[in-house]
């Protein structure tokens, strides 16, 4: 990191405090920080002092001359020598401005927090807006270049972390930047495989809730698609309503509504009794679609296209079991799906690689980091999970905590009593 000469040093406190009147040491201090800018303070009721800024990150982590853009960065301080939280975020971190947001560790560990919103989304997306460089390696080099910059001012220990696919990018900043924290905790973070990961639809199937769940489920979809001629009214009027727009046909978009259902239902937990009985309403079966599966997954424009783009290219993703409603589908073939149902014709090129699937393997398998992955028995996402196949006990470190019944929910608090005090005890450890 380049050395700031003293002149420049008080030049830049002086424009910091001629913006802000309430200005501090540890304000003064993010705004000398080479490439960062626009530092505003935040009311916080969780933190000491409480900011967000603009980090200069570079389009390109291979190439300069491909210029750079302003990531957006969440900063919650407690003390410069208290432990220091990361969030790997893998979307928008706008939540974190929020005046009662704490982190569950940084509450726990009375740590300080950053909160690192994800490239190409939101307020931390280059222009003009280059797909190419939409890559989990290039996120990394973010959060990487963050942590050097911040590590000039928090001193203590450092914890990654990150929830759902803020949790696979915890896991794939570790697995590349092993010594930049000290430790690190995954929630409910999948590592697929492929497009269509293969290993969702099964567990849908056959694993998670009793049986009587699962066949209660497939009767409301089945009894949903016989009703599909009578609810596609509901639906078209809905989707006008709400201005939602398609890449496939509406029909096509309902029958995929209906087989996101049980994804999503066990995913957050919805308990199965809320499905209306085949002797109930057709404005009871399609209020309850529309509540656990809305076509607004579907729609554009999608405020979550960058995570498309990234599952077609890196992340992968699930499939779906046409077979229970066949019968009544429009739609003939569920393959390559996302492809077709969320990406725009510009962006259906790209193919997927499976070069940081394997390496993450390889990684968690042949090392011990210091590392927990938390999940819930339940969550759909547990499929893919590390949980379903990487073997912790002959390792000293890393850990596996799955939450009975637990959904995509499942945190350090949900856990039971003495696993969260197991946890805790560990964390703690590991920070001394």
């Amino acid at each position: 990191m380049k050395k700031l000469s003293l002149s420049l040093i008080f030049v830049l406190i002086g424009l910091c405090l001629s913006a802000q009147n309430d200005s501090t040491l540890f304000m003064h201090q993010l705004c000398v920080l080479e490439g960062v800018s626009d530092v505003k303070p935040l009311e916080s009721s969780k933190f000491k002092e409480k900011y967000v800024m603009k980090v200069e990150q570079q389009i390109d982590w291979k190439s300069k001359e491909k210029g750079t853009f302003g990531e957006r960065v969440i900063v919650g301080y407690k003390g410069a020598d208290r432990p220091t939280v990361i969030v790997t975020e893998g979307y928008s971190a706008a939540y974190g401005i929020d005046p009662e947001y704490e982190e569950e560790l940084s509450s726990m560990l009375n740590a300080n927090v950053v909160i690192c919103e994800h490239r190409y989304f939101e307020e931390s997306t280059p222009q003009p807006t280059n797909w190419d460089y939409m890559t989990v390696d290039n996120s990394l080099a973010d959060l990487h270049h963050v942590r050097l910059l911040l590590g000039q001012v928090f001193t203590g220990k450092w914890i990654s972390t990150g929830i759902s696919k803020g949790g696979q990018t915890t896991m794939f900043y570790r697995a590349t930047y092993p010594n930049d924290v000290d430790m690190s905790v995954s929630y409910v973070a999948p590592l697929n495989r492929g497009i269509e990961d293969g290993r969702h639809e099964p567990f849908l199937a056959k694993k998670v809730g009793t049986k009587k769940e699962r066949k209660d489920i497939e009767k409301a979809m089945q009894e949903i698609m016989r009703r599909k001629g009578e609810l596609m009214p509901l639906f078209k009027e809905y989707s006008k309503k709400k201005n939602f727009h398609y890449y496939i046909p509406e029909e096509d978009i309902f029958d995929y509504c209906v087989l996101e259902l049980p994804f999503a239902l066990w995913q957050w937990g919805t308990p199965v009794e809320i499905l209306p009985k085949a002797d109930e309403s057709n404005e009871a079966f399609f209020n309850c679609l529309i509540k656990i599966a809305s076509p607004d997954y579907f729609a554009y424009p999608n405020q979550y296209l960058p995570f498309d783009v990234q599952a077609v290219r890196e992340l992968g993703y699930y499939g779906y079991d046409l077979k229970p409603i066949k019968k009544w589908a429009s739609v003939k073939s569920t393959k390559n799906y996302l492809r077709k149902t969320m990406l725009p014709d510009s962006l259906r090129h790209y193919d997927f690689d499976a070069t940081l699937y394997r390496r993450t393997i390889k990684f968690l398998k042949e090392e011990d980091p210091t590392h927990i992955f938390i999940y819930g028995e339940y969550d759909p996402w547990s499929a893919s999970g590390v949980c379903t196949w990487l073997n912790c006990k002959k390792k000293k470190n890393m850990r596996i905590y799955v939450q009975p019944h637990g959904s995509h929910k499942a945190r350090i608090r949900t856990m039971p009593t003495e696993v969260q005090k197991e946890i805790i005890e560990r964390l703690t450890e590991w920070l001394k």
